[in-house]
C-alpha cells in the first residue's frame, strides 16, 4: 500500500513539477539558493545546470539525500522545521520550500527560518480551500481526495491542510510579505481575484517585511 508518510524517493531518481519554471524564473543566475525538503534534488539539479546557483539542501529521508548526491548537489540529512544551526542569518540569497510545508509538523518554524537565512524565501503549496475541495465536501461528507494524489486521508504526508488565506495572514505574522505570486489550477483574471476558490496551488515569492 502505498504511504506517503515514509517519503521513499527510492524509485523517484527525478522529477519534474509546474511550480520549477516559477521558481527558475524568479531566482537570478548565481544565486545563493537553499531548498529546505529537497526531495532528490530535481529542482536544486535544473537550478544549478540553468542558473549556476550556489546550492544547499536539507532533506529529511535518507533516500532522498543518497539521490541528490548522486546528482553531486550539497545536500545534508534533517528535519526542516526545526532551528537551523549550522545556517547563518543571511547566508542565502533565496530559500525554498517546494509542496513541503503542509508536511512538516512545525510550518511556523521553517517559515520564520526562511525568513532569517535568506532574503526571499519562495514557498508553494496545495491549496486546500480550492473549490472542488469544497464541493467535495458538501457533496460526499468526506475529506477531498483530489488533492491528496491518489493517497487517502490516513496515509498522506500531508498534516497540515492549509489555504491561500491560512497563508496570507501567517506570513504579516512572521513578518514577511508577498513579492510575487502565481497560481494553478485556473488562468485569468478570474483567478488573480479569487485564488483562495480558485487555485489549486499556490507558489508565492516573498521577501521581509
Amino acid at each position: 500500500m502505498n504511504d506517503n508518510r515514509r517519503y521513499d524517493w527510492t524509485d523517484r531518481e527525478r522529477s519534474e513539477r509546474p511550480e520549477y519554471a516559477i521558481i527558475e524564473r524568479w531566482i537570478p543566475a548565481g544565486s545563493r539558493v537553499i531548498d529546505l525538503g529537497c526531495g532528490n534534488g530535481s529542482l536544486l539539479g535544473l537550478l544549478k545546470e540553468r542558473k549556476g546557483i550556489a546550492e544547499f539542501g536539507i532533506e529529511l529521508a535518507p533516500s532522498g539525500v543518497e539521490a541528490c548526491r548522486r546528482k553531486e548537489l550539497r545536500v545534508r540529512q534533517g528535519a526542516i522545521d526545526v532551528e537551523l544551526t549550522d545556517v547563518a542569518a543571511d547566508e542565502f540569497d533565496y530559500a525554498v520550500c517546494n509542496v513541503t510545508l503542509q508536511m512538516v509538523m512545525n510550518p511556523e518554524v521553517t517559515l520564520g527560518e526562511m525568513r532569517r537565512i535568506s532574503c526571499f524565501p519562495i514557498v508553494s503549496f496545495p491549496n486546500f480551500a480550492f473549490y472542488w475541495n469544497r464541493l467535495e465536501l458538501l457533496a460526499l461528507g468526506r475529506m477531498p481526495r483530489r488533492l491528496l494524489f491518489g493517497y487517502d486521508w490516513y496515509d498522506t504526508g500531508h498534516i497540515h491542510q492549509l489555504s491561500i488565506r491560512d497563508f496570507t495572514e501567517t506570513i504579516r505574522k512572521l513578518g514577511l510579505r508577498e513579492k510575487d505570486a502565481v497560481y494553478l489550477g485556473h488562468s485569468g483574471p478570474l483567478a488573480r481575484l479569487w485564488p483562495n476558490l480558485l487555485a489549486s496551488e499556490a507558489v508565492f515569492l516573498l521577501e521581509r517585511a
